[in-house]
């Protein structure tokens, strides 16, 4: 069987294996990415760029593409599961970041990606229908086999050094943990998109309840998609369910009437959140699970990257994020290993960087997500409603709780006023 060469090996084409593959375009290092479905299409629902993402993606010249096809967020506002609010704060350009906070639809972005990748490193480096199935590491090279959707062997790929970017159920990152299992603790998730009439500023990110007792994350991702001005809104539903709950299947279809009686009660003077489920053009059913951080990311010539690396809960909007700063921090790696060089010392440079900041953020989404002010006034209110907030908590405390979850993602004001 024939052998194709390639100087990095990137397998998985989602939002961190594009990325990688772009900034090593731009600093002149040859690449071929390897994606497991035949023909990407614009899947899923929603997502948010945060100005940490963001920053990356405008390195790749990307953020005009990104701007015109989402929603750039004005504010970021918490409320009770009674719909009182708790607290509000700007967000992007208009809490003095140089860059913006846009909400977009998943697929969109994939497919700004992935057209860019295209574009730049040509279609003859791009490649669909290569799901990974084997490899065989040497002291020089890495040999890897995948299938066509027919299960059927390709020629085998002969690479210097591999990089897995294959998801949260990374193939690659299996060959070195095959015991390794998600950690599910109970928490189920819904997922839809739903044309309505903007909600608030039609430009404001929402957390309403927590998982406790239900739990919502709200916000507009394309405007005026009809002739009536309304939005595509994301929403995500959250809950702790019984104990005993099984992990359900990944992505599945879920159906409304199991949303809808979690959050029947849930009519507010400023939003009707059974309206928003019940008007969903679909409704994806998913665990909330992440992996422990793990103690190695590097294997000889292999690497992980993005989810295949630190899957976390997504919260926050950070699991994209993070992946497209370590998809930065790896090609700055590689673009410094002259010809001839061994690249593995910066497989492992990129690691010691990356891993145990991640690992962090890993932690800190399953302990104290944005939306730990929201449970912090559930549990000193006991879920009642309250007369004033200002009874319950202070905004200066509310200020730090938001504070710090930035600075340990990655995102705080002062952060980004520095270069990457």
């Amino acid at each position: 069987m024939s052998v194709k060469s390639c100087g990095v090996a990137i397998v998985g084409g989602g939002v961190g294996g594009l990325a990688l593959a772009l900034h090593l375009h731009q600093r002149g290092v040859a690449c071929e990415v390897f994606e497991a479905v035949e023909q990407v299409r614009e899947l899923g629902v929603g997502i948010t760029l945060l100005p940490h993402a963001m920053r990356e993606l405008a390195a790749l010249g990307l953020q005009p593409a990104l701007e015109a096809a989402g929603i750039e967020n004005y504010e970021s506002a918490f409320f009770n599961r009674h719909g009182q609010f708790i607290y509000s704060e700007l967000r992007g350009r208009h809490a003095g970041y140089a860059l913006p906070e846009v909400g977009i639809h998943r697929g969109k972005l994939h497919k700004i990606l992935f057209d860019a990748a295209l574009a730049r490193l040509g279609p003859e480096h791009v490649h669909t229908g290569h799901r990974f199935d084997r490899m065989v590491q040497t002291d020089e090279s890495v040999n890897i086999t995948f299938k066509d959707p027919q299960g059927q062997d390709l020629p085998t790929v002969c690479t210097r050094v591999l990089i897995a970017s294959d998801g949260v159920n990374s193939a690659v990152r299996r060959l070195f943990y095959p015991d390794e299992k998600m950690v599910f603790t109970g928490i189920n998730t819904w997922r839809g998109v739903t044309r309505f009439d903007p909600i608030l500023t039609g430009k404001t990110y929402m957390r309403i309840g927590s998982i406790e007792t239900g739990k919502m994350v709200i916000y507009p991702i394309v405007d005026k998609v009809d002739d009536e001005g309304r939005q595509l809104v994301n929403w995500m539903a959250e809950i702790r369910m019984e104990e005993g709950v099984t992990q359900n299947d990944w992505n599945r279809a879920g159906r409304k009437e199991d949303v809808l009686k979690l959050f029947e009660d849930w009519h507010f003077d400023w939003l009707d959140v059974p309206k928003l489920i019940a008007e969903s053009e679909s409704i994806l059913e998913y665990p909330m699970v992440d992996k422990d951080p793990i103690a190695q990311w590097t294997f000889g010539r292999v690497t992980l990257l993005g989810d295949a690396a630190h899957p976390m809960y997504p919260r926050g909007s950070n699991g994209s994020a993070q992946a497209l700063i370590d998809a930065r921090t790896l090609a700055d790696e590689l673009a410094g290993v002259a010809a001839g060089e061994d690249p593995l010392p910066a497989l492992h440079r990129y690691e010691a960087v990356r891993r145990p900041l991640t690992a962090k953020v890993v932690q800190t989404n399953r302990s104290t997500p944005p939306d730990f002010i929201n449970i912090v006034v559930e549990e000193r209110t006991k879920g009642e409603p309250f007369r004033h907030i200002d009874d319950v908590i202070s905004q200066d405390e509310l200020r730090k709780i938001s504070d710090d979850y930035k600075k340990i993602a990655g995102f705080s004001l002062e952060a980004l006023k520095t270069p990457a």
